[in-house]
């Protein structure tokens, strides 16, 4: 374990202390530890945390945009679980997979071509773009929900501001490489390999910087974490919607080393990861111990200049900080 993850957690231990006064000179001491905290990502943080059971929360650049990058995949989900409740699609629709399907980002779709007519259901596509973040199974989900604009009407409608879907991501990742992609996607991964080979250095430096300042795809903290309380509460889908996508954000794979990161063993997380350049991001649920309740837990990291490994140490740090102290003030 590096120096960094045996840091003492000073800030979020100390928090002991009971009434109004005090309580808010714990939240100034712990934006404080977060902001220390935020510096070891190389980047500009975001932080929004909030105890479902008392509503208490805290915010670190709450009302800023961040790319989401595969974060993104959390409101297509809800809105491919919306339509399944409103009748629209079943969960067991078959897709049938063809050549342009296999995009940048993707691995076990990719492997399925090995034999011809391949078709998937609507919940494996949806498994495989949360669990493992497949991006050829996001840009089918995605359609299958309804597109881009079904996703943002969507959460118009559930009140959530801030948070917007623009692209599918083999457009996303094109914008980010200096690629033209056809706006709807379609550009199967030999086609995309060939003119990303074009594309020169200086081609792909401008394409990067653009892309940190573009407004599309990107989400608040505040609006990522409304997002999610809505769905923790069965705001925002069905009874068995809503408990279908809480389990499949329990068994996701990627990011062991984010919010999951130093946390007691055995600590339960429902959450997903996303990265792409300069940006690392993991937003979900901490369960804490005890009776303690549940966290909404959304950290964002934008900008870094900073190799991943250091971005997932931050965010670990900044995670297990929002634990101890939940934990210790859950029933103040």
């Amino acid at each position: 374990m590096s120096p960094r993850l045996r840091r003492p957690l000073t800030a979020a231990l100390i928090l002991v202390l009971t009434g109004s006064v005090a309580v808010q000179a714990q939240d100034s001491r712990l934006v404080a530890e977060l902001e220390r905290l935020a510096e070891d990502s190389g980047g500009t943080v975001g932080v929004g945390a909030l105890h479902l059971e008392s509503g208490r929360g805290v915010w670190l650049n709450a009302d800023e945009r961040f790319p989401m990058a595969s974060t993104y995949k959390v409101p297509i989900a809800v809105q491919l679980l919306h339509r399944v409740d409103e009748g629209e699609i079943r969960l067991d629709d078959m897709v049938e997979l063809g050549p342009d399907d296999i995009h940048p980002g993707s691995g076990t779709i990719s492997s399925l071509f090995d034999d011809p007519g391949v078709a998937l259901s609507l919940l494996n596509l949806m498994e495989l773009m949360l669990l493992i973040s497949d991006n050829s199974a996001t840009d089918l989900t995605l359609t299958a929900a309804g597109g881009s604009t079904a996703v943002n009407e969507r959460m118009v409608a559930l009140g959530v501001s801030g948070l917007s879907v623009d692209r599918p991501t083999s457009v996303l990742i094109s914008d980010f490489v200096g690629v033209e992609a056809p706006s709807d996607g379609q550009i199967g991964i030999d086609e995309f390999r060939s003119r990303a080979a074009e594309v020169s250095a200086s081609e792909r430096a401008d394409a990067r910087e653009a892309f940190a300042e573009d407004p599309r795809d990107t989400s608040t903290p505040r609006a990522m974490v409304d997002l999610l309380e809505k769905v923790w509460r069965g705001e925002a889908l069905a009874g068995e919607s809503t408990a279908l996508l809480k389990d499949v954000l329990l068994r996701v794979e990627t990011g062991q080393g984010r919010i999951k990161g130093i946390l007691p063993p055995g600590t339960r997380v429902g959450h997903k990861t996303g990265t792409i350049g300069g940006t690392t991001n993991d937003v979900g649920y901490m369960y804490l111990p005890g009776g303690a309740g549940h966290v909404v837990t959304v950290v964002f990291v934008k900008d870094s200049n900073r190799p991943v490994p250091d971005r997932e140490a931050a965010i670990a740090q900044i995670s297990r900080t929002l634990y101890d102290y939940f934990l210790f003030t859950s029933g103040s």
